[in-house]
């Protein structure tokens, strides 16, 4: 195999080793061993096929079989720019089967240029595509340029449709039988500048998976449903936890005519993962409908931004428990609620997360300096769920750790003295009104608490003498008076208080459901917006 440069160190895999957090298996030994023991039990399913065990790890081999015959070998990179139909977890596990790197996060929203610009940073031999994807539906036609690599004297890359993608046959080599080889390739959201692209070996990915598999109980009987693409990490913290637990896989793979909470309920999913927004617009739909149970569901993963305590409450009345999750692409899931917190635990922090991953928090100014318990600190982190390094990256590599090899998230936190980290927001978002900082997360977890705001977002619009001042817009009917007296009565300080106010239909948000908030300022900045001023009079009972 051509070796990746990573971050492993021999001392670190030791110990991961040692205390059980990183193991002698693979994804595809995991595959092998629920098809071994219950080959005639159902492990995925998508909007065609529901598939078992046994069939699953044959359809496995037979395209593991098809890479190496495409002369796709150990330490060779493929890409998935496609739907999310079950060929692309077939893929990635015939790749890791073979000690090919797989790279799924190619997001729908990419144009054809994008995704051949990324194709080449990585040198893909094979691309698993569609016809008429992407942001400007050219997949199929211009197949044969995004099968040109950058490599002037390099073999065409293999383009794999779902009518091409191999169902049978072929010969297999034997399996790379290593769980610390490079497995997984993502490129992260890119919502600051140009994506980086983060390495996870099989025991990196594995460990957070076992970790939440663990706590949470999951288990042959569980139902797996992502409502997050397969081109979003999520969806991957799902496949994990999937493999570690042998339970049932499905994908947001709808049939046509068919809602997600239709699938919700006719896959009788129990474990549902996503972010807020596919919370609230499931409860939404299963309010009009007058539904008064979700379905099989018991637990209902969600990350990516604050939790509504009105999504929170409606889960927890139906018998089913919200988990809050923290993470990144760089360190998955490592932070996360568990099955005995109570709702306020999991409405306004994220949990104390398992074993494989350690959190501290330093000073924002200075990386190297730790803060105590209950002050604001970047979130640094270290374990064996982080990645290995970002590829082709050495300098955005160095530059994610500080002198005692922390992780630097570049999050915002507080850790409480119950050892639940709360989040406060993105260094980058820090809003600076007067050289006052203020932390837009902060704002925005406590406007959610008010019964007429459906999402909102904290952003800076820029002011000549004080450099900048807070904008809240929602979505939603909250009045800006009211909002703010409730901001107060939350116990937002006043020297903290929007300033600015708009009220928006719909946010603009990237493939992962984030709010683009450098996007809100640009429609600020252009006059987009009709924001308005708004000031906080504060009540003479008031202690903000």
């Amino acid at each position: 195999m051509r070796p990746f440069l990573t971050l492993h160190e021999p001392a670190k895999a030791r110990e991961y080793y040692r205390r059980g957090l990183w193991r002698e298996e693979t994804l595809f030994d995991l595959l092998v061993s629920h098809a071994t023991a219950r080959p005639e039990t159902i492990a995925a399913r998508d909007g065609q096929r529901r598939i078992t065990w046994a069939e699953l790890l044959a359809w496995v081999q037979s395209v593991a079989a098809h890479l190496t015959e495409a002369g796709i070998t150990g330490g060779d990179r493929v890409s998935i720019w496609s739907d999310n139909r079950l060929e692309a977890v077939v893929l990635f596990l015939a790749a890791a089967r073979n000690g090919v790197a797989c790279n799924p996060s190619l997001h729908r929203t990419y144009t054809s240029a994008e995704v051949a610009h990324l194709l080449d940073r990585l040198d893909s031999k094979l691309l698993l595509t569609r016809p008429s994807w992407g942001a400007d539906g050219r997949a199929g036609e211009i197949a044969p340029a995004l099968s040109v690599r950058a490599k002037p004297d390099a073999a065409p890359r293999v383009i794999w449709t779902s009518a091409t993608f191999p169902r049978e046959g072929g010969v297999s080599t034997p399996p790379i039988a290593n769980p610390d080889k490079v497995a997984y390739l993502a490129f992260t959201s890119g919502t600051t500048g140009t994506p980086k692209c983060v390495m996870h070996s099989d025991n990196s990915l594995l460990a957070n998976a076992r970790d939440l598999a663990r706590d949470w109980g999951h288990g042959p009987h569980s139902k797996i449903l992502s409502l997050s693409p397969l081109s979003h990490h999520i969806a991957w913290v799902g496949v994990a936890q999937w493999l570690v637990s042998g339970a049932e896989f499905i994908t947001d793979d709808p049939p046509a005519g068919t809602s997600r909470l239709d699938w919700i309920i006719e896959t009788g999913a129990t474990y549902v993962l996503g972010v807020p927004t596919h919370a609230m617009d499931i409860l939404a739909e299963q309010q009009k409908l007058g539904l008064a149970r979700l379905g099989k569901v018991q637990l209902f993963y969600m990350a990516g931004s604050p939790i509504p305590p009105t999504t929170a409450q409606a889960f927890v009345a139906q018998g089913i428990k919200p988990q809050n999750v923290y993470g990144m692409t760089e360190n998955s899931s490592h932070q996360y609620t568990h099955p005995t917190d109570d709702t306020r635990t999991i409405v306004t922090t994220c949990g104390r997360g398992g074993l494989a991953y350690e959190v501290r928090l330093f000073d924002p100014a200075n990386a190297d300096v730790e803060v105590p318990v209950g002050t604001v600190g970047q979130i640094g982190g270290r374990g064996a769920a982080l990645m290995l390094g970002y590829f082709d990256n050495q300098t955005a590599t160095e530059g994610s750790f500080n002198r005692d090899g922390w992780f630097m998230s570049g999050d915002l936190g507080l850790m409480t003295p119950s050892g639940n980290l709360e989040i406060v927001g993105r260094s980058k978002d820090l809003i600076i009104r007067g050289g006052h900082n203020i932390y837009p997360a902060e704002i925005e977890a406590f406007a959610l608490r008010h019964a007429e705001v459906a999402r909102c977002a904290a952003f800076p619009i820029a002011d000549e003498r004080l450099g900048e001042r807070v904008c809240l817009a929602i979505i939603g009917e909250a009045q800006p008076d009211a909002l703010l007296a409730h901001l107060a009565a939350e116990g937002l300080s006043k020297f903290d208080m929007p300033e600015y106010f708009v009220r928006v239909e719909a946010f603009p948000l990237t493939p992962s459901g984030k709010i683009l908030k450098r996007e809100l300022i640009e429609m600020a900045r252009r006059g987009d917006l009709a924001t308005q001023s708004v000031r906080y009079v504060q009540n003479k009972d008031s202690k903000a």
